[in-house]
């Protein structure tokens, strides 16, 4: 096999990447994993902070918390494959072999501490402290190092895939900007997030769709995009924002506003314990009526419980006896590239898994600490799938770079608006009239960037690119939604019929 050849190309290197590199690897295939990410915190999995959650001995209440969760909106075949391998998946993959050691309660070497968090009936979900990501991330990435059938090639992105007649063969790599095909059995996408479309998200630097948009550039189907979560606390009280686990909510902080009040009983029958939709829309309703909403640790031992959180916010200068500032962040994609039960898209030997995949587990709202379960699961069933494919070398598409570099600021420049243009039009609230707005500014700022892309070729431009198209197909199928529902809430922002002014070209 030549160096640009591999049996399994993995594109993305948190959670699900790994799990699927390491059951092709089981498989007996050859494997490369290519992640633009330098480790371990360029992928979105290290930055998890709650947990995983298990059906520990009741599957059947947990797809119950999921289903409600999603307002009745997630596909419950999908939900099965989830909660019915659950717990064999953390079994194998987390504790025998890489012997993640998640809090215990002092009790006994396997009495797992479990937490509860919003919108779960029962106490479920495995951590490490509040910094659970990490902990699984470094060691999954230390064990696949040594791992004699898989190559991780770090600060590596993928460009483009290839293909040919509904079916991918691999795609194109770039690495020190240099640039060319590696062809595959078989592609797993596994990208990430798209916090890179917000101005204010819990993703690393980088979270830019490129899954999603290269699968959707290339023919393959992509769903349920506009459901995009926001998480409801995130710290703000400086230029640089941090998660504060829900898990703090579940061991009883709660939510005061500016005034001082506790304010989401009146929201929810569940309160702080809500789903993440309707507690991220009730405190940016608090914020904008009375200026601020904070996070009041002082029900539980914080110090005690979260001694990484504290750190944070000593870090960044935050007295957390005196409340938590926060505020909702773009956090979780919902949707993404249309897959089944193997993580199988429209397109021939193409799959995805993680957060660019729309499984069905989550329909219009995802369930918290349900993200590294759906990655691990997805991930082990197409790494087992994705194996034992033949490799087939076509040739592939002509990316150029003949005209001159782009003006040093060209790619921020365009994020700026970019991010205005989700923020005001795509984001927690949505107005059906601005929807069609917002969709005209992307379409030209894809425009713009499309006709760059066809005679230069860099990673930031590419990432510029993947950005405009998945921005254009969230704005694109929330506009073609008129149902209100989860994370896509429909408002009618414009009392008086007039149109909301839109974002400046050069905003």
């Amino acid at each position: 096999m030549s160096d640009n050849e591999t049996d399994v190309l993995v594109v993305g290197s948190g959670i699900a990447g790994l799990a699927s590199a390491l059951a092709a690897a089981r498989e007996g295939a050859d494997v490369t994993v290519a992640t633009k990410a330098t480790r371990p915190e360029g992928a979105s999995s290290w930055w998890a902070q709650g947990g995983i959650a298990i059906a520990r001995d009741d599957p059947e209440q947990f797809k119950a918390d999921i289903l409600a969760a999603s307002s009745d909106t997630a596909d419950p075949e999908a939900v099965d494959v989830l909660v019915e391998n659950a717990n064999a998946a953390v079994e194998d993959v987390l504790l025998e072999t890489l012997d993640v050691e998640f809090d215990t309660t002092g009790m006994g070497e396997d009495e797992f501490d479990f937490g509860r968090e919003a919108a779960h009936s029962a106490d479920r979900i495995l951590h490490v402290d509040a910094s659970t990501g990490k902990h699984v991330h470094v060691p999954f990435l230390n064990y696949l190092d040594d791992h004699d059938d898989v190559t991780i090639r770090d600060d590596t992105a993928a460009l483009e895939l290839i293909r040919h007649e509904g079916r991918v063969h691999g795609a194109i790599l770039e690495s020190d900007s240099d640039f060319e095909p590696t062809y595959a059995g078989a592609v797993v996408l596994a990208t990430g997030g798209i916090g890179d479309l917000y101005p204010r998200t819990t993703n690393p630097a980088g979270s830019t769709g490129d899954g999603i948009a290269m699968a959707a550039l290339a023919g393959a189907d992509v769903t349920d995009m506009e459901y995009v979560q926001f998480h409801p606390t995130v710290c703000v009280a400086n230029d640089s924002p941090f998660l504060v686990s829900e898990a703090v909510r579940g061991e009883g902080a709660v939510l005061r506003n500016g005034d001082g009040e506790r304010f989401m009983p009146d929201y929810h029958e569940d309160a702080e314990l809500a789903p993440r939709d309707v507690v991220a829309r009730a405190v940016k309703t608090e914020r904008d009526a009375t200026g601020e909403v904070t996070l009041d640790v002082s029900p539980l031992d914080f110090a005690g419980e979260f001694p990484d959180l504290v750190e944070k916010c000593e870090d960044h200068g935050v007295d957390y006896e005196d409340g938590i500032p926060v505020a909702p962040a773009e956090h979780f994609l919902c949707g993404g590239v249309d897959v089944d039960e193997h993580g199988r898209a429209s397109l021939g030997r193409l799959y995805a898994v993680g957060e660019c995949a729309r499984t069905g587990v989550h329909g219009a709202n995802r369930l918290a600490s349900t993200s590294l379960l759906e990655g691990l699961v997805w991930g082990l069933r197409a790494g087992a799938d994705a194996a034992g494919k033949e490799i087939d070398v076509i040739e592939a598409p002509d990316l150029l770079e003949r005209d001159p570099e782009l003006p040093e600021r060209f790619a921020e420049e365009k994020f700026h608006r970019l991010r205005r243009v989700m923020d005001e039009y795509v984001g927690l609230e949505r107005d059906p009239d601005e929807l069609g707005r917002a969709m005209s500014v992307l379409r030209r700022l894809k425009g713009e960037v499309d006709a760059y892309t066809r005679t230069r070729t860099s990673r930031s431009l590419y990432e510029l690119r993947s950005a405009s198209v998945t921005a254009l197909l969230i704005a694109r199928q929330a506009a073609e939604n008129e149902e209100s529902v989860g994370c896509h809430h429909l408002v009618e922002t414009s009392a008086d019929g007039g149109q909301a002014p839109e974002p400046r070209a050069d905003d």
